[in-house]
């Protein structure tokens, strides 16, 4: 193996260096690029809002464990988050109650805080 005019001094890290990646990196995103889509640049007014794309927030709620099994099983079959399969869920269940209902409780709800 000949190894005159090669510059080994850079070590391991050089050699194994995708310069692709750092490329990318430089480059704002644009629509149809890979990776993740930047966060959105809104106002943060609480923690569970921080790492969340724009109109959604963190909660934690306790439920039943198999009703659990259950929502990850729907999620895993129909290749869904399992945020996707509780959100339609829960519209589904207030598109049931009805819109005067949902405006009433909201309104109540609203005044108690």
């Amino acid at each position: 193996m000949d190894r005159k005019g090669k510059n080994f001094k850079g070590g391991l890290d050089s050699l194994l260096k995708d310069t692709r990646l750092e490329e990318e990196l430089e480059k704002p995103h644009e629509k149809g690029s890979r990776g993740r889509p930047k966060t959105s640049t809104r106002e943060i007014t609480k923690t569970s809002q921080e790492g969340t794309r724009e109109g959604e927030t963190r909660a934690t709620f306790i439920l039943k464990e198999d009703l659990l099994e259950k929502v990850k099983a729907v999620a895993y079959w129909d290749r869904q988050q399992i945020k996707t399969v509780i959100s339609d869920a829960l519209e589904s269940y207030l598109d049931k109650k009805g819109e005067k209902y949902m405006q009433t409780a909201l309104n109540e709800f609203k005044k108690g805080k």
